[in-house]
C-alpha cells in the first residue's frame, strides 16, 4: 500500500526510538520525537495526535508493510522492541519489491552516457548489486533492448550540454558511406534516439542537418562562432509524419496504401507503423489494407522491406516501384550466387 512522506519520517523516528536501549519511551515521547523529526525534515509545527502516533506502532506492528515490528509495552507505560537487534531498516525485501527495484535499475542504466546521471552511478551499482543478491536465483522479468557495443554514447554528454548552453560545436565526422571525414561548424538543437542509436538534429551552413553519434570522431566547442538559434524546424511536430529519423527536405507527406497478408495482419493492426495507420478494408481471407500518412523516406522503406513476400504496397507508385526493384535484386543475388 502507498505510504506518504510523513508517515515514512514518523515510521523512521519511532524505530530510531525504539533501537536506542539506553532510554524508556513513552507514548509521549514518541509524539514529541516525531514531531521534531517532521518539523526539522519538513519544516511542519503543528505537531502530531496521540492517535496518529498509536496507529503508526498499529501500522508497524502489522504485515501491511512488512515490517511485523515486535513492538512490545512493558510497565504498562513504556515501549521497546521485544527482540533488541530488530529495526524496520533490516526488513527483507519482497518478491514485488525486487521486481520494482529491477525496473528501476534497467529504467535508470538507459540514461548512461549523461553526466546529471553520473552522480548516480554509485547508487545504481549499489542497488543493482543489492537486487541481484537478494533475488538469487530468481531472474529478471523485464528486459530492455539495449546494445552494450553501440559506440558514440560518450558524446551524449557533452553535446546535451551545448544545446543547454548554446554552444557551437566543431564535429568530426565520417559517415557510412564516406571515405573520408569532413568537418561540421554546427548548431545542436535536438538529441533524437531511434532503434538505440542516437541522433543529434542541428544547423550546418544554414541548413537542417542530423548526425549519427557513433559516426563522431571528435567534438569540440567552437568558441569563436556564436550560436544561432533554430528557426530551421518545430521540434514539437517535426516528427509527426516521420517514421524513424531522416526527412527530405521539401517532401509532403503522402497517403500510402499497403495489403498485408492474413498471418501478419494481426502484428501489423496491433503494432502500427505510424500514428496515422488505419484499416482501409478486411478481406475474406483475412488478410488486410491499410493505410498510412507519412514523407516516404529510408527508414519506412526498410519497415516495408521487412516483412519481405507478406506486404503488397498499393499505392503511390513511386514506392511500389522501388520495392518491386529491390526484391528484384534479392531474387538475383539468390539466383546467381547460389551456396
Amino acid at each position: 500500500m502507498p505510504v506518504n512522506r510523513n508517515a515514512l519520517i514518523r515510521y523512521k523516528t519511532i524505530d530510531t526510538c525504539l533501537r536506542n536501549k539506553y532510554r524508556r519511551w513513552t507514548l509521549n515521547d514518541l509524539i514529541d520525537a516525531c514531531s521534531d523529526a517532521l518539523y526539522e525534515y519538513e519544516g511542519i509545527d503543528k505537531g502530531i495526535s496521540k492517535r496518529t502516533v498509536q496507529m503508526d506502532i498499529q501500522m508497524m506492528r502489522s504485515e501491511k508493510l512488512g515490517y511485523n515490528a515486535p513492538i512490545v509495552v512493558y510497565d504498562h507505560k513504556y515501549y521497546k522492541y521485544e527482540d533488541e537487534n530488530y529495526s524496520i531498516t533490516d526488513t527483507p525485501l519482497t518478491e514485488q519489491d525486487l521486481k520494482t527495484m529491477s525496473e528501476a535499475v534497467e529504467i535508470l542504466r538507459q540514461f548512461k552516457g549523461f553526466s546529471y546521471f553520473s552522480e548516480m552511478d554509485n547508487i545504481v551499482s549499489r542497488l543493482e548489486d543489492h537486487v541481484t543478491s537478494a533475488k538469487k536465483k530468481t531472474f529478471p522479468v523485464i528486459d530492455f533492448e539495449k546494445n552494450e557495443n553501440l559506440t558514440g554514447l560518450k558524446y551524449l554528454d557533452p553535446i546535451y550540454h551545448a544545446i543547454n548552453n548554446k554552444k557551437v560545436l566543431k564535429i568530426t565526422y565520417k559517415s557510412f558511406k564516406a571515405t573520408s571525414t569532413c568537418c561540421y561548424i554546427f548548431h545542436p538543437y535536438l538529441l533524437k534516439e531511434y532503434r538505440n542509436r542516437w541522433f543529434v538534429f542541428g544547423r550546418f551552413n544554414h541548413s537542417l542537418y542530423n548526425l549519427a553519434l557513433d559516426r563522431i570522431q571528435e567534438i569540440e566547442i567552437s568558441e569563436n562562432d556564436k550560436f544561432i538559434d533554430n528557426d530551421l524546424f518545430n521540434i514539437q511536430s517535426f516528427f509527426e509524419d516521420i517514421v524513424g529519423v531522416t526527412r527530405n527536405a521539401n517532401i509532403r507527406a503522402k497517403n500510402i496504401r499497403f495489403w498485408v497478408d492474413k498471418n501478419n495482419a494481426p502484428y501489423v493492426e496491433t503494432k502500427p507503423l505510424h500514428k496515422s495507420q488505419q484499416i482501409i478494408e478486411s478481406h475474406e481471407d483475412g488478410s488486410k489494407t491499410f493505410q498510412i500518412r507519412v514523407i516516404i523516406n529510408q527508414e519506412l522503406q526498410r519497415e516495408f522491406l521487412g516483412f519481405a513476400d507478406s506486404i503488397v504496397i498499393l499505392s503511390p507508385q513511386s514506392l511500389a516501384n522501388f520495392m518491386n526493384k529491390k526484391f528484384y535484386s534479392a531474387l538475383k543475388n539468390y539466383t546467381e550466387n547460389e551456396i
